[in-house]
């Protein structure tokens, strides 16, 4: 036996310590920062009722079409049937390493890997397949399927998916049951956790030289149900596999309470809730505040078949907005954004619209308290981080006192006109004749939108900027259409909306990197390619602590203020929903908000 003494002990104390650090431990869960809440023995997710019935059936509505099955395709980016990979409805046929709590910034437990094991640079990650996890079809989930479904989805996934690989230097098995990533240079710490959230496929059911081929193919997965019946672009039924082998998992406890989930195609928004009135649809979220105070006094509303539901939670504001295509010489430079966005007459537009219902946006974190730079100087770690981009953000931003413009309500504020005319004119811009023109050519651009409540937002903005003497057309077209321009970038201008996270990472590379500008089908709406953007996202995903992580977030929330790549719109604190009665969810609601997901039907 080795034994030691004294100083000897001590260093040898030491070096085992820091090894053990750096082998890692399996571990039951992950977290972004600091450590996972729940404990390895935990029962459920605090948000899910593990005694929740489970039969019953449940019908969702969606505006669009569909006509794919294959969510990894860059053609079906946009038009694959709701709900085989769905932030929304829940993962139904494919299912990922790992599975996020909602109840935490952002915090993965095992699925379909049992435990995950990494070193504390996270340089490395081992995942242990669960020895009961198997496909549809009964065949067990190993560590080739894993491997499989990088190399496949590297030669012809989509975005995100086809670039992961370029941060892993190697992917091998090591163990009947392990499968073991080494990472490169261009990985970061958030890295771990979006391998852990990459759906896996399996080896044995798909021909690569067919996967792009044919995308109504039924999918073979290992989730909880399976492709019963499709009718493209009109509806697609799910049905609960019998067998589904993670039932009874901790992490699955709660969830996938119906036997059949059906998800209907609409047209436009109108049909969508004439159905849900008719019940033929259950769960009807509404976004509108006029609707949700006048719209609801329909007999099932009165007589208590139909509920209405409002719930709160801590999940940052998305930002809702009209994005400038930067793509576009039109928008290139940032003085013209800039005056351009002080037309948007939110004041007008939510007295006249939606009866004053709506706040006024201003942060792509608004709401989060310390992920938002709006009301809030910079502190010494952000400027920090923006001192070697002296002119990324403006004074007024920097020192926490901008605001979005705010007009007196009358839909033609002389005074905002006038400032916003000023700022065009050190554009080079000038009106002659009525027309607002640069070197003989008048301002003019097109707005793409879809639907007419974005037609409505539209149109107000128009008027606006007709004031001035610039020419804006609006363009509304079918759902098919608008997904396929927006897709391309062609377009000049287009109202989108981002998500927003407690805990943002690499998603915002393909938002607002330099790497996604030109790269169809991610969602940099506003072709942003800035070295400033790239550091911050940078110094947010490698950040170790919280307090450096907010303040990175923060800054980045700065330069995308100060670069107005948006004109900001409107949001509500509160999500409401309403659903026939026979629906039912937990009394808890998580950090993230309400979860369709664990909800349940008593019919």
């Amino acid at each position: 036996m080795w034994k030691t003494s004294g100083v000897g002990a001590v260093v040898l104390a030491a070096w085992l310590a820091m090894a053990g650090h750096a082998m890692g431990e399996p571990q039951h869960g992950i977290a972004m920062h600091g450590q996972p809440a729940l404990p390895a023995d935990y029962a459920s997710f605090p948000y899910a009722d593990r005694e929740a019935p489970r039969d019953g059936k449940v019908v969702y509505g969606v505006r669009g079409t569909f006509d794919s099955l294959n969510p990894f395709l860059l053609k079906s980016i946009r038009t694959t049937a709701r709900g085989v990979i769905d932030p929304q409805f829940g993962n139904l046929v494919y299912e990922t390493l790992l599975q996020r709590s909602r109840d935490e910034p952002f915090t993965m437990y095992g699925l379909l890997a049992e435990t995950v094991e990494t070193d504390s640079d996270r340089t490395w990650a081992e995942f242990a397949i669960n020895p009961n996890a198997e496909w549809a079809d009964g065949q067990p989930v190993t560590p080739e399927d894993v491997i499989f479904t990088y190399e496949l989805l590297t030669e012809k996934g989509r975005p995100p998916y086809n670039a992961r690989t370029k941060r892993i230097s190697k992917i091998e098995k090591t163990g009947d049951r392990k499968v073991r990533f080494t990472f490169n240079e261009k990985a970061d710490r958030e890295f771990v956790l979006l391998i852990g959230l990459t759906p896996v496929l399996p080896k044995h059911a798909i021909d690569p030289d067919r996967f792009d081929k044919d995308p109504l193919a039924n999918p073979l997965g290992s989730g909880p149900y399976v492709v019963d019946k499709v009718e493209p672009g009109a509806r697609i039924v799910y049905r609960r596999d019998p067998n589904y082998w993670g039932r009874d998992l901790p992490s699955r406890a709660g969830f996938n309470n119906y036997e059949t989930i059906t998800v209907e195609y609409f047209r436009d928004q109108t049909a969508l809730f004439e159905a849900f009135k008719k019940g033929i649809v259950d769960i009807y979220p509404e976004g509108d505040p006029v609707k949700w105070a006048t719209a609801y006094d329909f007999p099932a509303v009165k007589d208590g078949r139909v509920k209405k539901a409002s719930f709160v939670s801590e999940r940052p504001e998305s930002m809702l907005g009209f994005f400038f295509n930067t793509r576009r010489e039109v928008f290139a430079d940032r003085r013209v954004r800039e005056a351009l966005a002080m037309l948007f007459d939110f004041e007008w537009v939510n007295k006249n619209l939606f009866d004053g219902r709506y706040r006024r946006t201003g942060s792509f974190w608004q709401n989060s308290g310390e992920l938002s730079a709006l009301g809030r100087a910079a502190d010494d770690r952000e400027r920090a981080l923006l001192a070697p981009f002296p002119d990324a953000v403006s004074d007024a931003v920097m020192e926490g006192s901008y605001l979005p413009s705010k007009t007196d309500g009358s839909g033609r504020d002389r005074q905002v006109l006038r400032a916003a005319l000023r700022k065009l004119g050190n554009a080079g811009f000038a009106i002659e004749d009525g027309k607002l023109s640069k070197d003989g050519k008048q301002l003019a651009f097109e707005i793409i939108v879809s639907g007419l409540g974005e037609e409505k937002m539209a149109l107000a903005y128009q008027r606006s900027a007709e004031l001035l003497g610039i020419a804006v057309t609006v363009r509304t077209h079918d759902d098919a259409q608008f997904q396929s321009r927006r897709q391309t970038w062609d377009y000049d201008m287009t109202i989108a909306s981002l998500s927003a996270s407690l805990s943002p990472g690499a998603e915002q590379y393909g938002r607002w990197g330099a790497q996604s500008r030109d790269v169809d089908g991610t969602f940099n709406y506003a072709g942003a390619a800035d070295p400033a953007i790239d550091a911050m996202i940078g110094a947010m995903v490698n950040s170790r602590e919280r307090e450096d992580f907010a303040a990175a977030v923060r800054a980045l929330d700065r330069v995308l203020i100060s670069g107005h790549y948006v004109i900001p719109l409107y949001h509500i604190r509160e999500k409401w929903v309403a659903h026939w009665d026979h629906i039912k969810y937990p009394e808890k609601t998580p950090l993230y908000g309400y979860q369709l997901p664990v909800w349940w039907s008593e019919k």
